[in-house]
């Protein structure tokens, strides 16, 4: 019995980096994949002898053509490592939102967030311009975003909705009223950029460039660390806010941090790949199944399965009806809506 409790522990300990190890390779034989696959079909490994070449040059001779090495290097390659952050950045806030609201169904799309960070965006595209160079859609979108998250908080306090489902219901009104303001932005802008913005809100990864890269790269990476840094607390949240209360943790403070930090991760990913939804939602629920319910376990392995899912939800887009892109919103709004429904018959 001594030899099952001591031995316990130690095999979790082998068993993630394992699994932290295969999620890897999974992303990296994904995005290979992503890169490979389109309208013009570019063989896996020229792919990797392209991406070789531009890393280390002269590494290899050059058996692939131009206009291959353009595709992959300068299209598909930003997409899909685009399409990894946004999928790990909205998943890593839907686990952490269902954390402090202990509510299964917190997700940045259902709490107004990323309606939030819509708005602000769309500001900036059809009528401020960019007075700040690129940093504009993101900070807008933050802004945007941020004040819906308060805007959501505020309602529940008005009407004393205290309870979980309360401010899931209230995030959905929340989002009604801010994507309605954001239509008004559309309708009014100019009528020549509407075709783009309406596109892109639905979701999208086509724009994706390396000079643009480095924005989310930079905030996924920092919000990313700062939420892990918390994983304690966010056990603890899960709990109880009395539980969470006697181990010292300011419950108030925390819960608005998060928030805050929520809204900075979700509106920067809206900024470069339009609205997106039911990613924070699924990842998490998927990822404590195999894993469980640490914290410090739920947030790594939800940006890995967040990126990985991404990745291919944007290979089904480019490829289902090719050569159109089908926006990537609709293909995750179909396979989010049916895991909502099965999450609901389940928690029935």
């Amino acid at each position: 019995m001594t030899e099952t409790r001591v031995g316990a522990p130690a095999r979790r300990a082998f068993v993630m980096p394992s699994l932290t190890a295969a999620g890897v390779a999974v992303l990296l034989l994904s995005i290979s994949v992503a890169v490979s696959l389109g309208a013009v079909a570019v063989p896996l490994g020229t792919v990797w002898g392209i991406m070789a070449d531009r890393i280390l040059p002269g590494l290899l001779t050059p058996d692939w053509t131009t206009g291959q090495a353009a595709i992959v290097w300068e299209i598909r390659l930003p997409r899909a490592l685009l399409a990894a952050m946004v999928g790990a950045g909205l998943a890593l806030v839907g686990a952490s939102l269902q954390s402090v609201t202990r509510n299964p169904l917190a997700d940045p799309h259902l709490l107004g967030i990323s309606s939030g960070a819509a708005f602000g965006a769309i500001l900036a595209l059809l009528h401020t311009g960019l007075f700040l160079g690129l940093l504009t859609v993101p900070l807008l979108a933050f802004a945007g975003a941020l004040a819906a998250t308060l805007l959501v908080l505020g309602v529940t306090s008005f009407a004393q909705a205290t309870g979980a489902d309360r401010l899931v219901l209230a995030g959905v009104a929340v989002s009604f009223i801010v994507m309605s303001c954001a239509n008004i932005l559309i309708f009014i802008g100019d009528p020549r950029a509407t075709h783009t913005v309406v596109f892109w809100m639905l979701g999208g990864l086509g724009l994706a460039q390396w000079d643009q890269l480095l924005f989310p790269a930079v905030i996924l990476v920092g919000c990313g660390l700062w939420f892990l840094a918390n994983a304690s607390r966010l056990n603890a949240m899960t709990i109880g806010d009395e539980t969470a209360s006697t181990l010292g943790i300011p419950i108030a403070r925390f819960r608005l941090s998060v928030f805050v930090v929520g809204a900075l991760l979700t509106g920067c990913m809206v900024a470069f790949s339009g609205i997106i939804g039911f990613v924070g939602l699924m990842i998490p629920h998927i990822v404590r199944m195999l894993v469980g319910g640490d914290y410090a376990r739920v947030l790594p392995a939800s940006a890995l399965v967040g990126a990985i899912f991404l990745v291919w939800a944007d290979i089904a887009a480019r490829t289902v009806m090719a050569p159109e892109d089908i926006p990537i919103g609709i293909v995750t709004g179909l396979i989010g809506g049916a895991f909502f429904v099965w999450l609901l018959r389940r928690r029935a």
